[in-house]
């Protein structure tokens, strides 16, 4: 009885229009993510290394020194400052491309708002009405 009381919650909870626009959008965001990846690593940085003498950003990095740990020589470790950068792009351009989608929503929901709020112009039938009362007002003054 317990367990059935928690799944309805959870089905109410899983149906309600928050929670399901909540995670389409979650899944397109993703989506919109691989897609900007691909733009910066693909089209955007490709000419970048090129203007700058034909490096490849993903493989900037610094290699630190060796090191020797019971006898072995370990592999030098890196900083990949390549790869920063172009998670950094990445990110710019979303965060740019997010900003441009609320501001546009934003914009659209206040002319929504804007239309709301004007008052409708009265019909011909309400203008007569309106007249033929302050007409009657003038008599009996």
């Amino acid at each position: 009885m317990r367990n059935s009381k928690f799944l309805q919650e959870f089905k109410a909870f899983a149906v309600k229009g928050n929670a399901v626009d909540m995670a389409v959008g979650v899944i397109i965001g993703g989506a919109f993510g691989k897609i900007v990846t691909s733009i910066v690593e693909d089209l955007i940085m490709p000419p970048i290394g090129w203007l700058i003498g034909g490096a490849n950003f993903s493989e900037l990095k610094v290699t630190l020194p060796a090191t020797e740990v019971a006898g072995q020589v370990m592999s030098p470790a890196t900083i990949n400052y390549g790869n920063f950068l172009q998670t950094l792009l990445n990110f710019i351009i979303i965060t740019f491309c997010v900003f441009l989608m609320v501001k546009m929503m934003m914009r659209l929901s206040k002319s929504k708002e804007d239309e709301a709020s004007v008052a409708p112009e009265p019909s011909n039938e309400e203008k007569l009405l309106a007249e033929i009362r302050d007409l009657m007002k003038e008599r009996k003054q």
